[in-house]
């Protein structure tokens, strides 16, 4: 764990001076400073300060990234509350550079405090709360981490712990800033005498910028820069140590040993036959179920003399939709054998969640097994699971037999369910195996994309604005296996929103191109600069299959897409 913390504080440096940060700079030349003297305090008071802005800064977007969506959704708050706090802090101190009597009234709330450092450091502090809650810095792999358990209300003290330390590495680059800039006016007398008259000038740029964030204006400049940070933060976060401990945050770790047969399996995807991997986790956190007898729920005790086989899946997943198939086989071939199936829908995306989504994306794919909604992810952590399809087989006893992570070894998975089903009934007569072609992928193809700030890695160009609209251009070529925007988009965690004249470009290697997509319009599809088809998009959110080829090629795949309608993640087939 002290050596994710290290990774996290590094991450947070390369972030602290990547392009995301340009919006907040001009914040930090001007918000360190004293509001009652400006510049005429000693060096070593300004200093001070500046470090209590960070200090605050540091908090606030600690708490926020970890535990703000949980504590505002609690209180029924809109998830925006924050930010739009943090803005109005800004331009009150802003104004308060203007209005000397502001600025008297700003510091009241300290004055129980005797001395005047403690006063305007109080006040400090407040500013860098504020100054935490719009400071958006570039995500990689640390930070998505913990926005996702924050997002997920799965916080936990050592994710809580990372994302400080992410925010105090994030933080040094701006300290150094604030400080450099102090240095620069010390050396120049002229200036230093000059400053307490440039206040009001401060205070105007302070405005601006606020008004800049909020109004999202921010972001042209943004765009301008190429991302000189990425390959920088995949050295340092996204190496194999650094992605296994931050999937580990997600699990709660269990005492009896359920599963800890089975770490080796877990590893590398596949256990061939079968294994005693301890006995199976109940079902957990169930918010609702589908297709049982009066949507009532089902528990493990009560499927006991029956083989089991718990399917972690999500609707959306392209590679669960392949699986389905021959899941849904095994039900209807074997159910009357003693064969039992539990879909446990793990949502990915937001709208994942919503229960109507779901219950259309069982009815639309066929599904006809129970469904379990895991929306808060207990039964997921339960079985320590973090794959899209994981699959549990589990004995007439209530053992984990046999765990399957992935497309594929559907053979070899029907035959390890015959096996437990003769085993738990030695009179059984079996019928025949099923007979469902396996489209798993033989060759190598384009790896699953996702387009949402969190997971953006395949983007090529200019860095992804989280939750502000940007407009991008297509660069000069695009590299194999990246995308490419163009026209302006809105990004948000794990979507981005079309908002005028917006296209993407991909460079894939594949036969088949899907991608999921919600709200209503059309998308005009076309290959290498020839026009394929239009593709119509309406209902709830679900996958819509771009490109399908009869061999595996590689081309430009370009989407122009109708404003608002929402693009989540590419799976290539």
């Amino acid at each position: 764990m002290i050596l994710l913390l290290l990774i996290g504080f590094v991450a947070g440096i390369i972030a602290g001076i990547s392009p995301c940060i340009l919006p907040i700079l001009p914040v930090v030349f001007v918000g360190w400073a004293d509001p009652v003297t400006g510049t005429s305090r000693p060096l070593a008071a300004r200093r001070r300060r500046a470090v209590t802005v960070v200090a605050g800064l540091v908090v606030s977007f600690a708490l926020i990234t970890a535990t703000g969506s949980a504590v505002l959704s609690a209180l029924g708050l809109p998830q925006d509350l924050l930010r739009d706090l943090g803005i109005a802090l800004l331009l009150l101190f802003g104004v308060g550079l203007l209005i000397p009597n502001l600025e008297t009234l700003l510091e009241r709330p300290f004055a129980r405090f005797t001395r005047s450092g403690a006063r305007t450091n109080g006040s400090a502090f407040i500013f860098g709360l504020g100054l935490g809650t719009v400071f958006v810095p570039c995500a990689g792999p640390v930070l998505a981490a913990v926005s996702v358990l924050g997002a997920r209300h799965h916080a936990s003290f050592y994710s809580v712990l990372l994302s400080f330390f992410f925010a105090a590495g994030a933080a040094v680059p701006l300290l150094a800033i604030a400080l450099a800039g102090d240095r620069l006016i010390e050396r120049n007398r002229r200036l230093a005498r000059r400053a307490r008259r440039l206040r009001p000038v401060g205070g105007a740029l302070l405005i601006a910028m606020g008004l800049a964030i909020a109004f999202n204006l921010t972001n042209g400049f943004q765009t301008l820069l190429p991302g000189y940070t990425n390959t920088l933060q995949q050295h340092v976060e996204g190496n194999a140590f650094a992605f296994k401990e931050l999937n580990s945050l997600q699990h709660v770790s269990t005492n009896d040993g359920s599963l800890s047969t089975c770490e080796g399996h877990a590893a590398s995807g596949y256990s061939q036959g079968l294994s005693k991997c301890g006995a199976a986790p109940q079902f957990t956190g169930i918010t609702k179920w589908f297709n049982t007898v009066g949507d009532k729920p089902i528990s493990l005790q009560s499927l006991k003399g029956h083989v089991v086989l718990v399917d972690f899946w999500t609707y959306s997943c392209i590679n669960c939709q392949r699986t389905l198939p021959h899941v849904e086989a095994w039900y209807k071939r074997y159910r009357n054998s003693g064969f039992e199936v539990i879909g446990v829908q793990a949502p990915e995306f937001a709208f994942e969640h919503v229960l109507s989504n779901i219950q259309s994306a069982v009815k639309h794919l066929g599904v006809k097994y129970p469904v379990a909604v895991d929306n808060n992810l207990d039964t997921w952590t339960a079985y320590r699971n973090n794959y899209w399809p994981g699959e549990y087989l589990i004995d007439a006893n209530g053992v984990i037999r046999h765990i399957d992570y992935g497309e594929g070894n559907y053979t070899a998975d029907e035959d390890l369910i015959r096996q437990l089903l003769t085993k738990a009934n030695p009179d059984l007569s079996l019928p025949a195996p099923t007979n469902v072609p396996d489209l798993t992928p033989t060759v190598a193809i384009s790896p699953e994309t996702y387009l949402g700030a969190e997971r953006s890695q395949y983007l090529d160009g200019a860095e992804p604005v989280d939750h502000e609209d940007a407009v991008y251009s297509f660069p000069a070529s695009i590299p194999p296996l990246s995308y490419a925007l163009s026209g302006k988009w809105l990004t948000e965690n794990q979507q981005i929103i079309a908002k005028a004249n917006s296209q993407l470009t991909i460079n894939f290697v594949a036969n088949d191109v899907y991608l999921v997509l919600n709200g209503r319009g059309t998308i005009r599809v076309s290959l290498n600069g020839a026009y394929v088809k239009t593709v119509k998009v309406s209902g709830y959110a679900r996958l819509y299959t771009m490109l399908q080829q009869k061999s595996d090629a590689n081309g430009l795949l370009n989407l122009q897409f109708s404003p608002g309608l929402e693009a989540y993640d590419f799976t290539f087939g």
